[in-house]
C-alpha cells in the first residue's frame, strides 16, 4: 500500500525562547552540530519509506515560506497552512482529507517535526512493523517509547502484554503527566510507555473513527476536501477550520476507538522539549557544560551557554542556563526551565510582541 506522512510544524517552541520566536519557532531551529533544522531531519529520516512528494506538512500559514525555504523539494501544494491553530485532531484530519483526494486510500504516518532521533535505521525499522499493523482491518497505530527513567512531563500509554498483533500491543488506556511516585510505579511494572505523539494509519482508518468520534469535525473535512484545487480552497478551509473545536487526537480518538495498537520503540528518541534536552543532544565538556559560541569559562559548572559572535564570559557558575541572542538573554536555573512560558506570558501583558 502507498505509504504517505503527515509532518506536523506548526508549534510555537516557546519553552526554547529567546532562540525560538513566533516568526521562527523550534522546528526551524538546528539543535544539532550537523548544521540541519529540526524539520529537516524529520524529513531526511523517513525518504527512506516515504517519497518526498508523498511527505504533507501541516503548518501555521504565517511559516509557509520558512518550508518552502527550508524543503525547496517538497511541492508547494504539499504545504497545508491552517489558518488558526485547533490542535492536533483537525490538523490529522486535514492531512487525512489531502491524501484522500490524491489516492483511494494510503497509509499515513503522523509525525511531529520537532523530536530528534539517535538511530535512524531503528526508527524505520519500527515504521515498518508500525505499517503491517495499520494495514490489517481499521487498526490505530502508535508508537510508545520505552522509558528509562520515570518523567513526570510525558503522557503515558498502558498496554496489554496477552494482545498482541505482530510486535505490537492492545493499548489498554492513555494516562495524563504523573506524579514522579506514580512515574516509579508505571516504571516498575513494565506495562507503560511514554507517548510519543506518532501515529500509523490507514487514511480510510483514521476517516471512519473521525466520522464516529467528532462528526462535526469530520463534516468540515469533507467540505475542505471537495474544495482541494478548486478556487474555493483557501476560503472554505479558513470558514471551516475557524468552526472546528480545538481538540487532540488523543482525547478526540484514540482514547475511545477500538483497535489502538502500540509499538514500543528504542532507537534514540528525545522530544526537545526544553533547554534541558541540550544536554542529551550535545557532548558536555569535562566541567559538564554544554557551551556554544564566544565562551569563556571559569569555576562553572553544569550549565547551558548558548551564544553567538559576542563574548560570554561566566564566572562561579552552577546549574544555569544562558541564552544570549540580538536582542534578548535568557539567563535561568535549570531547576525552572519549565518557567520560560512565564516570560511569554509577562510580554503579552506588557504588549512586547517584539520579543515573542
Amino acid at each position: 500500500m502507498k505509504k504517505t506522512a503527515l509532518i506536523m510544524a506548526g508549534g510555537r517552541g516557546e519553552r526554547f525562547w529567546p532562540r525560538s520566536r513566533k516568526n521562527l519557532p523550534k522546528q526551524f531551529l538546528s539543535l544539532t552540530d550537523d548544521g540541519k533544522t529540526m524539520i529537516q531531519l524529520t524529513v531526511e529520516r523517513i525518504l527512506p519509506l516515504v517519497k518526498l512528494e508523498d511527505i504533507y506538512i501541516a503548518t501555521n500559514r504565517d511559516y509557509k515560506s520558512l518550508v518552502m525555504e527550508q524543503l525547496p523539494g517538497l511541492p508547494e501544494q504539499n504545504i497545508l497552512c491552517e489558518p488558526i491553530g485547533r490542535n492536533t485532531a483537525p490538523c490529522i484530519g486535514l492531512g487525512a482529507v489531502h491524501i484522500a483526494s490524491k489516492y483511494e486510500d494510503a497509509l499515513m504516518m503522523v509525525l511531529p517535526s520537532d523530536h530528534l532521533i539517535k538511530y535512524n535505521h531503528l526508527f524505520i525499522n519500527t515504521l515498518e512493523d508500525a505499517c503491517q499493523v495499520a494495514e490489517n482491518d481499521t487498526n490505530l497505530v502508535t508508537i510508545g517509547i520505552t522509558p528509562d527513567y520515570p518523567e513526570t512531563g510525558y503522557g503515558y500509554i498502558k498496554f496489554n502484554t496477552e494482545i498482541t498483533n505482530g510486535r505490537s500491543f492492545a493499548v489498554d488506556r492513555f494516562v495524563e503527566k504523573p506524579s514522579l511516585e506514580v512515574a516509579k510505579e508505571y516504571l516498575a511494572t513494565e506495562e507503560y510507555l511514554w507517548n510519543s505523539g506518532m501515529f500509523v494509519w490507514k487514511v480510510s482508518s483514521i476517516l471512519k473513527n473521525l466520522e464516529k468520534f467528532m462528526p462535526s469535525t469530520y463534516e468540515g473535512l469533507l467540505n475542505i476536501k471537495q474544495a482541494i484545487n478548486t478556487s474555493e480552497q483557501d476560503s472554505v478551509l479558513e470558514k471551516e477550520f475557524f468552526n472546528f473545536s480545538s481538540e487532540s487526537i488523543d482525547y478526540g480518538i484514540m482514547e475511545k476507538a477500538e483497535n489502538i495498537y502500540i509499538l514500543p520503540g528504542s532507537f534514540g528518541w528525545d522530544d526537545v522539549g526544553s533547554w534541558l534536552a541540550v544536554e542529551r543532544i550535545k557532548k558536555t565538556n569535562e566541567f559538564g557544560n554544554v557551551a556554544n559560541g564566544n565562551i569563556i569559562t571559569i569555576d562553572t559548572n553544569n550549565c547551558i551557554i548558548e551564544g553567538s559572535a559576542k563574548l560570554i564570559a561566566t564566572i562561579g557558575l552552577e546549574n544555569l542556563i544562558i541564552v544570549d541572542t540580538e536582542d534578548a538573554t535568557l539567563i535561568c536555573d535549570k531547576n525552572h526551565a519549565g518557567d520560560i512560558k512565564k516570560v511569554l506570558e509577562n510580554l503579552k501583558i506588557c504588549n512586547r510582541n517584539e520579543y515573542i
